[in-house]
């Protein structure tokens, strides 16, 4: 961290003139580029002087008065005012002496137009539990221990290893008390009861729901007003250290959940931060978000951007992050989002193209690539604007996967339609792989698809109960040995019956039904096949990686497919029956090995199916020695998947 050497004290006054600040810094931060502006703004514990405090910045450039307001002074709006640099950067600093850890402070800013707001601090590090909204003076001290993970992450992150995610609302995985939504497990608690679950299920890694601190329990804290601050509601920021540290010890990947797109308009929070629209667009038609009623960060002010990037930076730094999941980056990239005609601005070319927030973009990963090169960076984009997962360097985004969100529909179509109906649709089946390598996909089957009416996953599926079940068990298969990393959110995998509420746990109890106990197994079976099958991930961006085999029997509702592997040894065939017809004899032409085993058939009664139709070593007849192309044949029981090895 860097001292300037310039500071004047007096050190009778309240707060002392002191400054980290140099002329590059300033520059840096007002360009966009400054990526650790945690390391300046915000408060700081500094030894000057051989006095203990806390140094305090804060960027108000509309105000003409700043101050610290907090318990330590009975939140007198006059006694701790902060000094304004002279050189026009907006930025308000000073030093308090005898301040200890754990204060309660805000900042009292009076704007040019003699208007009063008390606000929390953009760059605290530790938040008052809501529904209070102060800041709190705060120094992590937390000792790491994941040393062997950070060394060897590069492999458990590569793009041709699994990526087996599992999505978590940290406040309604697991409650200590289910009928008490206002009870949570703390950090630490989690660790205890998440990390033995996330191994027996075989997931890689977990990516938390918003953890920033955020002030409405049921935004799932998407309307973040700490950027730098895990929330309270768990515990501490070195709680959540020790939860993250204990994941990696256990060889789980953590990725965060990060919204860089807009901001709740919370009295305490960034909006109209200083009496004018500092953080945010001041045109509502560039700056105000419909459909979530909130605003839009002001990509074009350096500023702003240095305070996201530095946001971004600050986790993967300070929290070992392993990769982060940028929410609606469609939203920050489309001025014409949710907008009708004559409701938005067009670009100075014309055109519906945000540029300060794709070059904001592509800066931010440029950066963490750079500072992080063995994390990733995860896009949730549901259009078809190209070049999200493609290098900066080649035109694109530079983003390293981005979830297919037109797979997650076309997959929710196909098997919602009942089964006598699906072969006149069977193109929204296969449409994925028509575009599959245009980007580096992730498959989502994340909460936004279980909430709002949309029905939880096991109520998507037509039929009768063992037809649900078997549907579900089908979709699951299809989604592992579809090319692409997985993701999954909680309760999915025992076929969870209610829609996901934040408010309550998830529907544990439903484990005591062999249905769902069933369920559960065959997700962990598929997730154990991802894991040690390289076919399923080796080549898993890459065309090779994949061959249709069988596609052209809509009628008898039979599709085939080959995953390749780093060698013809590994290859794996996939077999999927998504009619109700049993077929004890179905021949199939294939090349290449010339015996194989079944080593999955969802159809077992391991996973509730009803057993018919299991095929531990198919016969197979040679037809062409010098092609290695033989005639295997099959039993394929009615709507299930085989894997063949």
């Amino acid at each position: 961290m860097h001292y300037e050497d310039n500071y004047f004290i007096d050190s009778a006054k309240a707060v002392w003139n002191y400054s980290l600040f140099d002329e590059n810094i300033i520059d840096a931060y007002q360009e966009g580029g400054l990526k650790n502006a945690y390391d300046y703004f915000g408060s700081h514990p500094l030894i000057v002087l051989n006095k203990n405090g806390y140094y305090f910045s804060v960027w108000a450039p509309n105000a003409k008065m700043v101050s610290v307001v907090g318990d330590f002074n009975q939140w007198n709006n006059n006694s701790h005012q902060l000094f304004v640099r002279l050189d026009h950067s907006g930025i308000w600093e000073g030093f308090i002496p005898d301040l200890p850890k754990g204060s309660l402070y805000k900042f009292h800013i009076v704007s040019n137009q003699g208007k009063a707001f008390y606000k929390a601090d953009p760059y605290a590090r530790y938040s008052e539990l809501r529904p209070a909204t102060a800041s709190l003076t705060w120094k992590f001290s937390y000792k790491w221990g994941d040393k062997k993970w950070m060394n060897k992450r590069k492999n458990k992150n590569s793009l041709n290893a699994p990526w087996n995610v599992y999505e978590i609302h940290l406040g309604s995985w697991m409650r200590p008390n289910k009928n008490d939504e206002s009870s949570f497990n703390s950090y630490r608690q989690i660790a205890e009861l998440l990390i033995p679950y996330v191994k027996e299920m075989n997931f890689t890694h977990v990516e938390f729901m918003p953890i920033t601190e955020f002030p409405y329990d049921a935004s799932w804290g998407y309307q973040c007003t700490g950027y730098f601050s895990a929330t309270s509601r768990f515990g501490t920021s070195d709680d959540l250290m020790f939860l993250i540290d204990m994941l990696h010890q256990n060889d789980i990947g953590v990725i965060l959940d990060w919204v860089p797109s807009h901001f709740p308009s919370d009295a305490h929070g960034l909006y109209f931060f200083d009496g004018a629209h500092t953080y945010e667009y001041a045109d509502n038609r560039k700056g105000f978000h419909p459909d979530w009623n909130s605003y839009i960060f002001n990509y074009k002010r350096g500023e702003v951007r240095s305070f996201l990037l530095s946001s971004a930076h600050f986790w993967m730094k300070h929290f070992h992050i392993d990769g982060l999941r940028v929410d609606a980056v469609n939203s920050m990239i489309r001025l014409d989002y949710s907008r009708k005609k004559g409701q938005w601005v067009p670009n100075e070319f014309g055109t519906n193209e945000n540029l300060e927030a794709i070059d904001f973009l592509k800066k931010l990963n440029q950066i963490l690539y750079y500072d992080f090169p063995n994390t990733q960076s995860i896009a949730e984009e549901a259009s078809d604007w190209p070049g999200i997962t493609i290098p900066v360097s080649q035109g694109g985004f530079g983003f390293g996967m981005k979830w297919m969100m037109g797979w997650m529909h076309d997959t929710f179509k196909y098997f919602k339609t009942p089964h006598q109906k699906r072969k006149q649709i069977q193109d929204v089946f296969s449409f994925s792989m028509m575009y599959f390598y245009d980007e580096k996909f992730m498959l989502p089957l994340s909460h936004d698809e279980v909430v709002h009416g949309k029905s939880p996953m096991i109520y998507k599926m037509p039929g009768m109960e063992w037809e649900k079940f078997a549907n579900l068990r089908l979709l699951y298969t299809y989604m592992y040995t579809h090319p692409g990393t997985k993701l999954m959110f909680m309760g999915n995998e025992f076929g969870q019956t209610s829609e996901w509420n934040d408010k309550s746990e998830i529907d544990w109890h439903l484990l005591q039904h062999i249905s769902h106990s069933k369920l559960k197994d065959c997700v962990k079976k598929l997730g154990q096949l991802y894991l040690t099958e390289n076919a399923l991930y080796f080549h898993q961006f890459e065309s090779k990686g994949f061959e249709w085999i069988e596609l052209g029997k809509k009628k008898e509702g039979v599709i085939a497919f080959k995953r390749k592997g780093k060698n013809v040894k590994d290859d794996l065939i996939v077999i999927m029956n998504i009619d109700n017809q049993y077929y004890p004899h179905w021949e199939m032409i294939v090349q290449g090995k010339l015996n194989w085993v079944e080593i999955f058939n969802s159809n077992d009664v391991d996973y509730w199916g009803t057993g018919i139709g299991l095929n531990k070593y198919p016969k197979t007849t040679l037809i062409n020695k010098m092609q290695k192309i033989c005639k295997i044949e099959f039993q394929i029981p009615p709507l299930s998947a085989m894997i063949f090895k």
